[in-house]
């Protein structure tokens, strides 16, 4: 007969546990993340918010039943932040509740940076003096560290549960849920409908800002009623609070759409629309040098140049399948001569068109064509912000068609285009997002093509190793063609930015019935490179008014140089200056005003042109001028020749400073 120690291991359950460096654990069924993390070390189990098991992101506390892949994460890892705020949100609503009684909550997700909470006041209000009441409040709630319970419930005992808290909100989120996938989850006094995760308890938030209040339509809907907005942000410790709040200051003096119309780079008007930028002479010249900037670099790249109409019939989009998959986005139809007619949303199926209209032969590949195309998209007016997310937009965009052979070399090379960029404007910190598919939604936000999937995202997968580019891999977020990079940037301050796509088409060469003839003289179907570099010239133009804090590099500011004489007694000699600055290529102007030189100086500071030329007595009688650059001051006095060649030198070689 056995004893009950062989009894008990005859009926325990082992499972195993892989984590990300390949080693395999063995541990009894019912194990936590966090059970296993403290099996590795106490300290590592202190910073575990969540875990990652199977690519999904679990409660550290949630039992694994059986064999699993498991990532610990962290206040490090995005998913760990984004549980972290997610709980952020729970505990704010907490001290709502305890605040303003009778509160009815909507959602409360964790963003970018932070999270926010929608809310039903009745009729209270909550103003930003309440801010810091609340925060106060979810202080003292955290310093409980009161454990996030989780408790699965039937659909049946959850509305019962909202219809005693007369909470219609709710209720509209549960009928939409079944059996077998509604949890509660309660810290404290505070229950809520939610999926979870959740971190461990409220002690791991030690550093609260609640920065903002809003108003926010029920389901995003205008015909709904407007809740509350609260949004917020917390961090494991009040150093990186403090930080964040210091990056905010900078980053409000650094808001583009503040320095946009400072520097007279871009307005918008009621009468034109929302959305619709109107680029000013300022906004032109950074313009024109950026599309300079990528022209000559794709002309040394071997591309060329089309130029294609701003709509086009309603079937090339059909074609495309950009009008099933991306129909939200695009304006409503024109109807002329019993045809539909679509302004363009994007430029590829156009681009598709050149590649037809002739007959192609491997020796035409790779066939490389840009063109700055104006596209546009109907953003929702709630996302509407600026620069950034806008409904006329000016992309610089090319297609490459190439066969399987080219690819990696043709991707390497959009790649490379891309590091020599950050380059020259000082973008230091970047990484590629590799947009995958989500095997579960083939045929409806994905072409129905899974091996065609699979092996196009390996080759990209392959690339990005190759060049050692540093990447990320993100499920369900690829183009409905094909997978796609999203190039993600950090400004000066630390900023994250979307700055561009590159992606990988291998469903629209069918679909538009593409080919050329192969060496054995046989049709062959091309994949097709989608790229934009420098993104569109409305999101680029935000990001560097915000990077450079609008102090951009001489060979990109819109007024290079400034020339301010002493008194009207040099007036011609300004005058001199300017003709020699204009006939080599350089935006001068004279500012002959009747103000004493230091308004003068004081005033170009602040309008951050690049260089300022004072000019005296002495400066005329000796042909030379008083040289002071943007943030450093006078750098000394130089022959006028002297000068105009250092600053042709610093344009043409795109010095960024």
């Amino acid at each position: 007969m056995p004893n009950q120690t062989t009894s008990y291991l005859l009926n325990t359950v082992m499972i195993k546990i892989t984590l990300p460096d390949g080693a395999v654990r063995e541990y009894e069924s019912g194990v936590s993340a966090l059970d296993i993390a403290k099996s590795i070390s106490e300290g590592l189990a202190r910073k575990v918010l969540a875990a990652d098991i199977n690519g999904q992101i679990w409660d550290s506390m949630k039992p694994i039943q059986s064999d699993a892949s498991l990532k610990l994460l962290t206040w490090d890892d995005t998913g760990g932040k984004s549980t972290f705020w997610h709980s952020s949100a729970h505990l704010m609503a907490e001290a709502v509740e305890a605040a303003f009684p009778g509160v009815k909550f909507w959602v409360g997700p964790a963003i970018e940076k932070g999270f926010y909470y929608d809310m039903d006041l009745g009729d209270k209000k909550i103003t930003e003096d309440d801010l810091a009441m609340l925060e106060k409040k979810m202080n003292e709630l955290a310093k409980q560290n009161n454990p996030y319970i989780r408790k699965a419930v039937t659909k049946a005992d959850a509305i019962k549960y909202f219809t005693e808290k007369n909470d219609a909100y709710k209720l509209d989120l549960i009928s939409n849920l079944n059996d077998g996938e509604i949890t509660f989850y309660t810290q404290g006094g505070f229950t809520d409908l939610c999926r979870g995760p959740h971190i461990p308890s409220t002690g791991a938030i030690k550093a609260i800002k609640l920065t903002s209040i809003a108003g926010a339509y029920w389901k995003g809907d205008e015909k709904n009623k407007q809740l509350t907005r609260i949004y917020g942000v917390t961090f494991p410790s009040q150093k990186e609070l403090d930080e964040y709040v210091q990056m905010m200051e900078e980053a409000k003096k650094r808001d583009h759409r503040k320095l946009g119309k400072e520097l007279g780079i871009y307005t918008m008007d009621d009468n034109v629309g929302p959305g619709l930028i109107l680029w000013m002479p300022n906004g032109g010249v950074i313009i024109e040098e950026l599309e300079k900037l990528a022209k000559e670099t794709e002309k040394e790249a071997g591309y060329k140049r089309v130029v294609t109409p701003h709509i086009a019939k309603e079937n090339l989009y059909l074609t495309s399948g950009h009008l099933p998959y991306y129909a939200d986005s695009m304006y409503p139809p024109m109807e002329m001569d019993g045809e539909k007619y679509y302004l363009r949303a994007m430029n590829c199926p156009h681009h598709h068109k050149i590649f037809d209209a002739e007959q192609r032969s491997y020796k035409d590949l790779p066939l490389r064509i840009a063109e700055y195309g104006t596209c546009y998209r109907y953003e929702q007016s709630g996302e509407l912000f600026g620069l950034m997310r806008v409904r006329c937009l000016h992309m610089n965009d090319a297609h490459i068609y190439c066969s399987k052979d080219d690819f990696a070399q043709e991707f390497k090379a959009v790649n490379a285009m891309y590091l020599k960029y950050f380059k020259i404007f000082g973008i230091e910190k970047y990484v590629m997002r590799l947009s995958l598919h989500d095997p579960e939604k083939l045929g409806q936000k994905y072409v129905n093509e899974p091996q065609l999937w699979l092996e196009t995202e390996e080759l990209v997968r392959n690339v990005l190793k190759e060049t050692g580019v540093p990447f990320v891999e993100v499920k369900g977020e690829g183009a409905f063609y094909g997978p796609k990079i999203d190039v993600q940037i950090w400004s000066a301050i630390g900023r994250e930015f979307t700055l561009a796509t590159n992606q990988v088409d291998f469903a629209q060469s069918r679909s538009f019935k593409l080919s050329f003839t192969n060496q054995n003289n046989q049709p062959e179907i091309p994949l097709i490179i989608h790229r934009a570099p420098l993104g569109t010239h409305e999101r680029f133009i935000g990001f560097l008014l915000e990077h450079y804090a609008g102090k951009f590099p001489a060979w990109l500011a819109p007024l290079q140089v400034k020339i301010l004489p002493i008194s009207d007694k040099f007036i011609d000699y300004a005058k001199t200056i300017l003709q020699k600055l204009k006939k080599a290529d350089i935006r001068a102007e004279i500012d002959d005003r009747n103000e004493k030189i230091g308004k003068k100086i004081r005033d170009t500071e602040v309008s951050k042109v690049p260089y300022m030329l004072v000019i005296g007595e002495k400066e005329m009688n000796e042909g030379k001028v008083s040289v002071r650059r943007q943030g450093k001051g006078d750098i000394g006095t130089k022959l006028v020749e002297d000068f105009v060649q250092a600053l042709c030198t610093e344009i043409n070689e795109r010095v960024s400073e």
